[in-house]
């Protein structure tokens, strides 16, 4: 009896070490994902993290947050990036036809819009794209590099505007750089997208672009064919696309491409 008591003992000890064992190797195990995405998305990702980490314990996502032009040439050069969210369809598509990023794993996620905005106390009276003859200073993202400086761009030349304010510019480095400059009232009037608008109490949006005065706003998103984590990177471009991270993006004033 002693010794069947013994068999049971050095078994129970097997199994318990074989169970902490394997508590180790998955805490050994914890996958980091690096995901670079638009500027303008930072608040609503921030929040699908939370969310994200605390269903996956294993998973730490860190973002790269910046102007899409500046974001893809980083990509380009070789930064260790998973996942791309970009606010341009062109810089996106680029990185796809050089085999960055992989066809059969990408697809448009979001849209938005955009919008003209003032300081609170609104000193000029600008209340329209036309009155921005009125602005001393005007924020607006690189074109080159920032999306919503390109689609900015666009509307201003459409709306015959952009010859007679050009020197009033003031180009930044990202979108919220523009918020950031109208809020302490550096400049008189930006250009973001809604969603930006929504995060501040601090601005006013006086007016919208027109949908046929620039080039659509879509985000698409896809993954790193490079990712040294490419199950974990496929999943959360998965749980990206699912109802309750839209019901999230919705919130924070994006809508869902169709």
């Amino acid at each position: 009896m002693r010794k069947i008591h013994s068999l049971f003992a050095a078994v129970a000890l097997l199994l318990f070490g074989l169970l902490a064992g394997c508590g180790h190797q998955e805490n050994a195990e914890e996958v980091e994902l690096t995901i670079s995405a638009a500027a303008s998305l930072q608040d609503s990702l921030e929040k699908l993290k939370k969310v994200y980490e605390k269903e996956h314990s294993s998973v730490k996502i860190q973002y790269n947050f910046g102007g899409s032009g500046t974001l893809q040439q980083q990509i380009v050069k070789g930064a260790p990036v998973d996942l791309f969210l970009s606010a341009s369809e062109d810089k996106f598509h680029t990185l796809v036809e050089q085999g960055i990023i992989d066809s059969q794993q990408k697809t448009n996620l979001l849209t938005n819009e955009l919008v003209l905005i003032v300081p609170k106390n609104n000193q000029k009276q600008i209340q329209s794209f036309e009155d921005l003859t009125k602005a001393g200073k005007i924020a607006l993202g690189t074109p080159e590099t920032v999306p919503a400086g390109q689609y900015g761009l666009e509307t201003l030349n459409n709306m015959k505007i952009w010859e007679t304010i050009q020197s009033k510019v003031v180009y930044t480095k990202d979108v919220r750089q523009v918020l950031t400059y109208t809020e302490t009232e550096n400049v008189d009037a930006g250009i973001v997208y809604k969603t930006d608008a929504l995060t501040s109490d601090k601005v006013e949006v006086v007016s919208t672009a027109g949908p046929t005065t620039h080039t659509p706003i879509i985000y698409p998103v896809g993954i790193i064919k490079n990712s040294k984590a490419v199950k974990e990177a496929e999943d959360f471009y998965h749980f990206l696309q699912s109802e309750e991270a839209m019901n999230i993006f919705t919130k924070y004033g994006f809508t869902e491409a169709k």
